[in-house]
């Protein structure tokens, strides 16, 4: 995990990042769960049928209201979300937000969290019809196809012709300069992931021409304070909102831990809408 979360490298592929569980021991110094109590955290051993979490970074499942399923589903999403969008996004109430790649897990939860925190409108992009389509259960207010070259010019009109305030780009690749097209004056732009490839168009005119703040985010080269940091920033703002079960993400299929060769067959496949969960 020291690599995963950056203080030495940060490059690679991790796969299962999330997961739930319960506290078999704990440090002498711990004082914010027990053993028994039922956490959900962060961590770069999810795939492991036991694994050590930070106190700092690890959460109480609600007792009334979600499965370990549901729990695992939670941590990162929540986490990388709350970052992008009130931390180096600098949402304020009342702004507008675009989320890029919004039928994901995370996107899903990350126009939740725009809506809690306040924006005025959230709208997300798919190129999948069926997953377009339900995006409005899930906070959203404009759903978008980027295979549409007007989709900007849609933005624009869902909010009176100013631009969206804050972007949190997922795809990046093809869709950089529509991106910034849609933006408005002095808008942000998060770079959270490349889905659409690392390497793409760049209008620098426009990007000038519009002010917008482009900025990268990553846990991978996050210090182990830095991440503790931005845990505590998302439980304070998100954590009542978890609790009384107003944030969630849908689960598309469940795996038994043998089957992880199979499950993540089905998400080559991209063909799941929500989270897929292997359990022990």
């Amino acid at each position: 995990s020291r690599v995963s979360h950056g203080q030495e490298d940060g490059s690679g592929t991790y796969l299962a990042l999330t997961r739930a569980g319960y506290d078999g021991v704990s440090g002498s110094e711990v004082k914010t769960c027990k053993p028994g109590d039922r956490l959900l955290g962060p961590g770069a051993d999810g795939l492991a049928k036991s694994a050590a979490a930070h106190a700092a970074r690890a959460h109480k499942i609600p007792a009334s209201n979600m499965s370990y399923e549901q729990a695992a589903c939670m941590p990162v999403a929540v986490q990388t979300m709350h970052n992008a969008l009130v931390g180096a996004g600098r949402l304020k109430k009342g702004e507008s937000v675009l989320i890029q790649g919004a039928s994901s897990g995370v996107g899903l939860l990350g126009m939740q969290i725009a809506k809690h925190m306040g924006a005025s409108v959230v709208m997300g992009t798919s190129t999948n019809d069926g997953r377009r389509a339900r995006l409005k259960e899930f906070g959203c207010d404009l759903a978008l196809d980027t295979r549409d070259p007007n989709w900007p010019e849609k933005v624009k009109k869902a909010t009176g012709g100013k631009g969206v305030d804050l972007i949190v780009d997922q795809v990046s690749g093809g869709v950089m300069d529509q991106n910034m097209e849609a933006a408005a004056i002095l808008g942000r732009i998060v770079n959270v992931g490349r889905l659409g490839g690392m390497k793409g168009e760049f209008n620098f005119d426009l990007h000038a021409l519009k002010r917008i703040d482009y900025i990268g985010v990553t846990f991978r080269t996050r210090s182990p304070e830095e991440v503790r940091a931005i845990v505590a920033a998302a439980r304070k703002d998100l954590w009542p909102a978890i609790e009384a079960g107003k944030l969630s993400l849908p689960i598309d299929k469940t795996f038994p831990l043998s089957e992880a060769a199979e499950a993540l067959g089905h998400m080559k496949a991209n063909a799941h809408f929500g989270k897929i969960v292997l359990v022990v």
